[in-house]
């Protein structure tokens, strides 16, 4: 049964990593870090979906330590607390467009990076802390 956090997207999602699956890592959060997931969901992604006006894929979102270190994620990653995602809408051209709408929003968001090389958006909400920061990695 899926849990829904809000009206496109669901918990399985910000969980799901294949990584963790084919090297039998555990992946499962904490109530707190499922209470960060859903902020992040109701605060920054859902907002740019429903602006966006398109899909939105989740292609990397809750990692715990262990999965982190076996992708190569910082080891200070907002991932690891459930606060970041990368977000796809799966073409770099569309991916330029959703970052854009987010960054012309009044969207609140702690980083949101462009990682067109690797054909994704990371985006953070980190309550109370939100430093709006926009970075463009190619």
């Amino acid at each position: 049964m899926k849990t829904q956090i809000s009206k496109n997207f669901t918990l399985e999602e910000f969980l799901y990593s294949l990584t963790a699956k084919q090297k039998g890592i555990d992946n499962t959060p904490t109530p707190e870090i499922i209470e960060n997931i859903k902020k992040l969901v109701f605060n920054t992604i859902q907002p740019a979906r429903t602006l966006y006006d398109k899909p939105i894929r989740v292609s990397s979102g809750y990692r715990s330590p262990a999965l982190n270190k076996a992708v190569g994620g910082s080891i200070n990653s907002h991932h690891m607390e459930g606060k970041a995602a990368d977000i796809t809408t799966g073409s770099p051209a569309e991916n330029k467009a959703l970052f854009n709408v987010i960054i012309k929003s009044d969207i609140l968001f702690d980083q949101l990076i462009d990682e067109s090389y690797y054909s994704w958006l990371h985006i953070s909400y980190n309550e109370g802390k939100n430093r709006k920061q926009i970075l463009h990695l190619t």
